[in-house]
């Protein structure tokens, strides 16, 4: 994509904005809304038709660069009306990979994609967020825009090759690599956010070299029907799996290792009817993390996410497990979580809402039940209306409808940490059958509405809140 071309798709893309719909209503069970949920999300299909990246010229020897073989053989399949792009056992180094239509990159056992290092290898620029904020920016490193049947599978890997001598130390922080008088993101992602603030228009937000704003690994940007599944992916630069402004996204056992700053693990930001199933997620940051734009970024693209369910997956390191926010000021409706397995010592948080009155936005049903955690650092629960800016601001969130069930713990700092406003408080937080375990400290609750607790323990006796 051409600087020119990225530049129109973000002047058009407040037009292009897809239309989400609600999932149909059930009665009054909202598991027979994930039901539904689990049943229409679906894997797209592709023709039988393979394409080897040998037969366009990659080399799996670690060295040779593969960037063009690999794109004439996604263009080759694509032309031919879709397929499978085949890398084969090896290891095959290359820059930005872009999607097309109906292409399937499957990535097969023993392989490797290693992915270069050289900011420059991911230009030209193109449209993408950062934080919540649209921009053009690097190219994520395997990215699409507005693209309809597309695929990342297979049993191999794909390796960011980030670390403390590439990409991490552009956090400005001492613990990734960045020493004194190195470049930094800072500069640029405070001025990014504030041209977003003062209305910038999106095709003047232009970053790239000399910005220090690094890509997320894996972007399905205004694409539907996307299937990410077997692969395992480690040393990210910054957001692993980030599909933005997507529909009909289905990301199955798949294993994300990767410790970085901001090494999210997923992070479906303003899209709809996603399925996240069977993942084991290791990371330097939020496990999972459903956003959905920043601040009055969010608010003018102004679309949520919503119908997404999680299922079957092992949460271990990372600040939050299953999280919602911060970048949440879009909104988020219709969560569940089901048949999960938490514990570590480096995991905070278990379920974490996070957000302010900068960010706004709300939070309209979160559903979890059958959860099994072993060890959390921090509190099991944890609603917070003070993360970073805290209240003062404006726009205050709506959080309600949160319905935690069937959940074990076996040790935990605390219980809850349940912080409203008292001009916004948090409305209907409901707990039945949940075994806190072992606590150390009492649970938090300031400004919480409608708490109804059933059958709900901490160190062997019913739970007692101040």
């Amino acid at each position: 994509m051409s600087r020119r071309d990225a530049m129109r798709a973000m002047t058009l893309s407040a037009l292009a904005a897809p239309v989400l719909t609600s999932a149909p209503a059930s009665a009054d069970d909202p598991w027979r809304r994930a039901d539904h949920i689990a049943a229409r999300v679906r894997g797209p299909k592709f023709p039988r038709r393979r394409f080897d990246i040998r037969d366009f010229g990659a080399v799996g020897d670690g060295v040779t660069d593969c960037t063009a073989a690999i794109r004439s053989a996604i263009r080759a399949c694509h032309e031919a009306g879709g397929g499978h792009v085949d890398v084969p056992e090896g290891r095959f180094p290359t820059g930005a990979i872009h999607l097309l239509s109906n292409v399937d990159l499957h990535v097969g056992a023993g392989a490797r994609l290693l992915f270069c290092t050289d900011p420059k290898a991911y230009l030209p620029l193109v449209p993408t967020r950062f934080e919540g904020v649209e921009l053009l920016n690097y190219s994520p490193l395997i990215y699409a825009y507005g693209r309809r049947d597309i695929a990342v599978t297979g049993s191999g890997v794909l390796d960011g090759q980030a670390g403390n001598d590439h990409w991490w130390p552009w956090k400005g922080s001492g613990g990734y690599g960045w020493e004194p008088g190195e470049p930094h993101q800072a500069e640029a992602r405070a001025a990014l956010f504030a041209q977003a603030e003062q209305g910038v228009p999106v095709e003047q937000r232009v970053y790239g070299e000399g910005g220090y704003l690094r890509p997320s690994f894996i972007q399905p940007y205004r694409c539907r029907n996307v299937l990410i599944e077997g692969v395992t992916v480690v040393n990210s630069p910054m957001w692993e799996i980030h599909p933005v402004l997507s529909q009909n996204v289905l990301v199955q056992n798949v294993t994300v290792d990767t410790h970085g700053p901001n090494n999210d693990g997923c992070n479906p930001e303003s899209s709809r009817m996603v399925v996240i199933r069977d993942c084991t997620f290791d990371t330097g940051d939020d496990c999972i993390a459903i956003k959905s734009g920043r601040n009055a970024d969010g608010r003018r693209v102004n679309v949520p996410s919503e119908h997404i369910l999680v299922e079957g997956c092992t949460f271990r390191d990372g600040h939050g497990g299953m999280t919602i926010g911060s970048e949440m000021s879009g909104g988020v409706r219709e969560v569940f979580i089901r048949d999960c397995a938490m514990s570590s010592p480096n995991l905070d948080i278990a379920l974490r809402f996070k957000t302010n009155s900068v960010r706004g936005g709300f939070i309209e049903g979160f559903y979890a039940r059958d959860i099994e955690i072993g060890q959390v650092g921090g509190s099991v629960i944890d609603i917070n209306f003070y993360y970073e800016e805290g209240p003062g601001h404006g726009f205050n969130p709506a959080v309600g409808t949160i319905d935690v069930r069937d959940m074990t713990v076996v040790t935990a700092k605390r219980p809850l940490n349940l912080r409203g406003y008292a001009d916004a408080p948090i409305r209907g937080v409901t707990l039945s059958d949940v075994d806190f375990g072992a606590t150390a400290t009492p649970g938090v609750v300031e400004h919480v509405e409608n708490l109804v607790l059933k059958n709900v323990l901490a160190n062997g006796e019913p739970l007692i809140l101040p």
